[in-house]
């Protein structure tokens, strides 16, 4: 199948590998750029770990500080990847969404040992630090990047779409699915809605894509990429 991609095109590059493995064609298709900031200072003085949901965290977070000492917490395997990739010795993985980071957190660390440091972009899914205070956390956010929506859809995207030869989009966050939507509509493609099938990470996901008139809209019974992935086989 040909599949297209919305996510960044560093995040794409490792996932259209595996598509290409599994034998489809990954049409790069982001919806935004990141740009990242170097204004800020990562203060990890008395954090006994640092909290982070995204790859593109791990790589901001990895830039501004040279320690690699504290422990930190991933909302799954992949960033967890990415952070053993930048030299981080200290790394737990949770299920894949913001709810099992806060179990995993909570089933590991102590309140009262320090404060926990959360990488984040200037956009989150989720209310991270909102489920860790029930608990009796203190979280301190520190906003590494932007996910800045991009104006019009790419030019292999686009093309792929007048000319129908798109079977699927690949959607990860409720974010993701409503800019593609928007940029295809945008377009004046809204047709083309109906010769593709949402592949989405999640349920909420799933919901975002329901605004738009796809011609199937499938979730991932786990929020994993390899959940996701294989369902892109069924």
């Amino acid at each position: 199948m040909r599949l297209l991609l919305t996510r960044t095109i560093e995040d794409s590059t490792a996932l259209a590998r595996q598509l290409e493995a599994r034998r489809h064609q990954p049409i790069l298709a982001p919806v935004v750029e990141i740009i990242r900031r170097t204004d800020v200072t990562v203060d990890l003085t008395g954090v006994q770990a640092i909290l982070v949901t995204s790859r593109i965290g791990v790589t901001a977070l990895a830039a501004l500080t040279p320690r690699r000492d504290v422990p930190v917490f991933t909302v799954g395997d992949a960033t967890a990847r990415f952070a053993e990739a930048e030299g981080f010795r200290r790394i737990e993985a949770a299920g894949g969404d913001v709810l099992s980071l806060a179990r995993l957190v909570t089933a590991r660390l102590d309140p009262a040992a320090g404060t926990l440091l959360h990488a984040v972009g200037t956009v989150q899914a989720g209310d991270l630090a909102g489920l860790l205070q029930e608990r009796g956390f203190v979280t301190r956010r520190v906003v590494l990047y932007e996910a800045r929506p991009l104006p019009a859809l790419a030019a292999p995207a686009y093309d792929a779409l007048t000319q129908g030869r798109a079977h699927g989009v690949i959607l990860y966050s409720p974010r993701t699915a409503s800019l593609f939507g928007t940029l295809v509509e945008a377009a004046h493609l809204r047709d083309a809605f109906g010769t593709l099938t949402a592949y989405c990470l999640s349920p909420a996901v799933a919901e975002a894509a329901r605004h738009f008139p796809f011609g199937r809209i499938l979730a991932a019974p786990l929020p994993r990429e390899p959940s996701l992935l294989d369902l892109i086989e069924t």
